[in-house]
């Protein structure tokens, strides 16, 4: 029988334990002290990340955990998992809020609790296809950046022991307008260091995470349509749970201005083909590549029952954005590769002036309030703040494939 945890752990990741166990035993009584009995806000909770990291924190026992989603269905899911797991942790106080941080009704939620110990964020556009256009790039970057910013103001009145902003791989040297909001707001949280403690985490795609192209495969295979996959494309990976728990350790380890990333080697990488080829092996298919996606779609509509060959269609990649491969740091950050076991850490951060801060956001929100902005001028004025932002346009999506 085919167990989705068991392939991630064989053919995805390759490790049958998770890679953060040792640092969270060594930490263990520094991570209780900084949990347990604190009042706890996850936002974005409903999220693949956001809901790990409340698994990885429950068993430190908090007294209060709140979670925030515009996902109602997903904070339902969340709280039946939570609520039927053997043996499981969760506080008396439990409430799940399905709203928008941004809103209204949330700060009048968050000032009646007076605040939390420990806040985390893991709301965000995470896909390279929603930069399509002017209208998707100002939504990417009204919840990436501006709309977060609303947050920080609401914490500065309000200031928590821990406060966490979920980054990307793809922030080091971005060249994807997703990336580069990401940088923006590492940027943006960084400028608020001094006030409370920040931290955030770089880390490798999540292995099956809500609405990544693996999770994808797992609805074709149910619908009988084809798999579609870049075979040019390489990328580290962690399981759901040790997503979480990058999350935990950095937020709850971490200085304030520092930024944690996965130590893994580039003998772990994996192109998305070959994770294609073995989950349907493992599904007890034999994959047949296609030459092309409309090949794949006629071999895919014929199929029955009973057979066993299911069609494939890799090709490279030529689509806005795409990296072709990950990296967590760039050559002027300062790197500390000794105080864990299985993560680094970019130390040393300099903040960025709030100044600067300031004048990107008037300069945003003036090129979005004008009706005849272009996405070229947003992608310039990202450069413009970015020393090391290269978007390239190349005029094609990954809504236009598979």
């Amino acid at each position: 029988m085919f167990h989705l945890t068991q392939f991630i752990k064989d053919k995805v990741t390759g490790r049958q334990t998770s890679m953060f166990a040792d640092d969270i035993a060594a930490n263990s009584q520094r991570l209780t002290h900084e949990i347990s009995g604190r009042k706890v806000l996850v936002i974005g909770g409903a999220g693949t990340i956001g809901s790990s990291f409340i698994r990885a924190i429950l068993p430190f026992r908090p007294a209060a955990l709140v979670v925030v989603d515009i996902n109602e269905n997903g904070l339902t899911e969340l709280t039946r998992d939570l609520r039927s797991t053997p043996g499981g942790y969760v506080p008396d106080e439990y409430v799940t809020y399905p709203m928008n941080f941004n809103d209204a009704v949330f700060e009048k939620m968050f000032r009646a609790h007076g605040g939390f110990d420990i806040v985390a964020n893991f709301s965000a556009h995470k896909h390279v296809r929603s930069e399509k256009d002017v209208y998707s790039v100002e939504a990417l970057l009204e919840n990436n950046v501006l709309r977060a910013r609303k947050l920080l103001t609401l914490l500065e009145e309000f200031p928590p022991r821990h406060y966490f902003c979920v980054s990307t791989d793809k922030a080091a040297n971005p060249v994807n307008i997703m990336g580069g909001s990401k940088k923006i707001m590492e940027d943006m949280i960084m400028a608020y260091s001094h006030k409370f403690p920040v931290t955030t985490a770089r880390f490798a795609n999540v292995a099956f995470s809500n609405g990544s192209l693996p999770d994808g495969w797992m609805q074709r295979i149910a619908r009988r349509q084809p798999l579609s996959a870049p075979n040019d494309v390489t990328r580290y990976f962690v399981s759901p749970d040790e997503s979480g728990e990058i999350c935990m350790l950095a937020c709850m380890l971490g200085q304030s201005g520092e930024i944690y990333f996965p130590k893994l080697g580039k003998e772990q990488v994996k192109t998305f083909s070959a994770i294609a080829s073995d989950l349907l092996t493992a599904m007890g298919y034999t994959p047949v590549e296609c030459r092309s996606e409309q090949e794949a779609i006629t071999m895919a509509a014929r199929l029955t029952d009973t057979d066993r060959e299911y069609p494939v269609y890799y090709s490279g990649s030529n689509t806005t954005g795409e990296k072709p491969y990950e990296e967590f740091f760039t050559d002027s950050e300062t790197i500390d590769m000794t105080r864990h076991q299985a993560l680094g850490v970019v130390t040393g951060v300099q903040p960025r002036p709030m100044g600067e801060i300031d004048a990107l956001f008037e300069t945003l929100t003036a090129a979005f309030d004008k009706p005849d902005t272009t996405k070229a001028e947003i992608v310039a004025i990202m450069k413009g703040f970015l020393r090391n932002f290269e978007h390239e346009e190349k005029g094609l999506y990954l809504d236009s494939k598979m």
